[in-house]
């Protein structure tokens, strides 16, 4: 029996792998099958099998994946899919995640993917306006990087007052998380995960453009503080997921400031919107942050499972996280034998993490500040464009001024009874999804229901955003006529 080489038996095969993986995706990537819901008894029940006892082999199960499982997958990467804050990454962003998936599975070790771990997060603290006083740490999204950030606000919080929590735990007393009624529920699971409690999040009156009013928020932490509760952290949003709402960012800060409290900045979609120099200034105040986070795998089109986590003073991230030392990892760096570099296990929850800082840093080469400003523009443009035709249309209605790449419209012709407005527009959203190319998703903007269009796909173009609109029209035309 010859017994396989050092290197063993898969050596020189990657290639000649991830060419077909390649082919396979471009046939996927022409996106002109049905959607999979469609076909879905079909490759259930194929894929549907027993647990194997003897394999089949990878040449076999490359047969299988490209045969029923790629051309079954999600239409996220479609040009027309405006549905959620996320979307298909780019050509380079799978070029460097794969890369990175077998020459750096950890993120830590000095190496070539370990460095471009804080590279990449220094260009994106500067691509977003953070500046370099920010230093950061990725983690898998939004969820986790807002959770890291309130744990780093629990502990500025609470050692002001000569307590530890994370090595000691909470000491009973009342505190408080204010935010915006709009907020992105992350932040109460986080509140909820670190001890502080869901209850304790405080959501605050919005104005008519969906942003946090400063004088609700100022008059909710002098209730608080009057009651005896201590003001935790202050959350504005630079971009909510619901409408793309950018909270008054330096009035929110200041007041965190005065109060003595930490002051957040959840930027996980919006973020980015910064290099557009038309909307820049709704970003000032973004100075005033203790912490901030973006997801670049929302408007950066990096592959998805990319937040980061930025905040003044790193230490801190590692008096709320670090696990104590353990002798199979401190205890060998301290040999010398091995260097596991900047301790980003130490800054957040996640010890196993795949090296994400490449993937961050191939889209930023790539197309440089310029061309990222230019598609963050253009899919401003683009939600602008909806809402300027919603508002000229006799049949249409914009619920919404956008200030990013969000649009929240509705069909309203046809003399359709206010009572069935939410009615005719949730058919108009269902038969939008099953009968057209389009997927937008759908709101609730001041007790209306809107069809909400989110621009961030990179594949979207000028001609499908025009398309959508006249099918909007012309089907909202047809599913008026059945009421």
């Amino acid at each position: 029996m010859t017994e396989p080489g050092r290197n063993g038996p898969e050596i020189g095969r990657f290639g000649q792998v991830m060419s077909a993986v390649g082919r396979a995706l471009d046939e996927f990537a022409r996106f002109d099958r049905p959607d999979s819901e469609i076909a879905r008894g079909e490759w259930t029940r194929h894929l549907d099998q027993d647990l194997p006892r003897t394999g089949i082999g990878a040449d076999a199960v490359l047969t299988e994946l490209f045969k029923e499982v790629i051309p079954n997958g999600s239409r996220v990467p479609d040009p027309a899919f405006w549905a959620f804050v996320t979307t298909a990454p780019t050509t380079i962003g799978v070029a460097a995640a794969a890369s990175a998936l077998l020459a750096q599975p950890q993120r830590a070790g000095i190496t070539a993917f370990n460095h471009l771990e804080e590279l990449s997060l220094q260009w994106l603290a500067e691509l977003c306006g953070l500046g370099p006083h920010m230093r950061g740490v990725y983690s898998s999204g939004g969820s986790t990087s807002n959770l890291v950030a309130l744990g780093a606000a629990r502990q500025a919080a609470l050692e002001k007052v000569g307590i530890d929590p994370a090595a000691a735990g909470l000491d009973g007393r009342p505190i408080a998380i204010y935010a915006s009624r709009e907020v992105h529920h992350t932040i109460q699971r986080a509140a909820g995960v670190l001890g502080i409690g869901r209850a304790s999040v405080r959501r605050i009156d919005i104005d008519e453009r969906q942003r946090m009013v400063p004088a609700a928020l100022e008059s909710a932490i002098a209730e608080d503080r009057a009651g005896g509760v201590m003001p935790l952290a202050v959350v504005a949003t630079a971009g909510t997921t619901n409408t793309g709402a950018i909270d008054p960012l330096l009035a929110c800060g200041e007041i965190a400031k005065a109060a003595g409290a930490w002051f957040h900045v959840d930027g996980a979609y919006g973020l980015p919107g910064f290099l557009d120099p038309r909307v820049n200034a709704e970003y000032e105040g973004l100075e005033l942050a203790d912490s901030a986070i973006v997801d670049p795998h929302k408007w950066l089109a990096v592959p998805v499972g990319v937040g980061a986590t930025f905040v003044r003073d790193r230490s801190i991230l590692h008096r709320a996280f670090t696990q104590e030392p353990a002798a199979y990892l401190e205890g060998s760096e301290a040999t010398g034998a091995v260097e596991f570099g900047i301790p980003y296990a130490d800054f957040g929850v996640e010890l196993s993490a795949p090296a994400r800082g490449v993937q961050v840093w191939s889209v930023i080469l790539e197309e440089g500040v310029d061309g990222l400003r230019r598609r963050v523009s253009r899919d401003n443009d683009f939600a602008s464009r909806v809402d300027a035709y919603a508002r000229e249309h006799p049949r249409l209605e914009s619920l919404t001024n956008p200030q990013l790449s969000i649009a929240c419209v509705r069909y309203s012709g046809q003399e359709i009874p206010l009572a069935e407005l939410d009615a005719v527009n949730s058919d108009l959203h269902r038969r939008l999804v099953r009968e057209t190319r389009f997927f937008p998703s759908t709101t609730v903007v001041d007790g209306s229901f809107a069809i909400r269009p989110c621009f961030i796909n990179p594949r979207t173009t000028g001609h499908d955003v025009e398309e959508f609109l006249t099918t909007l029209v012309d089907l909202g035309d047809r599913v008026a006529a059945e009421v």
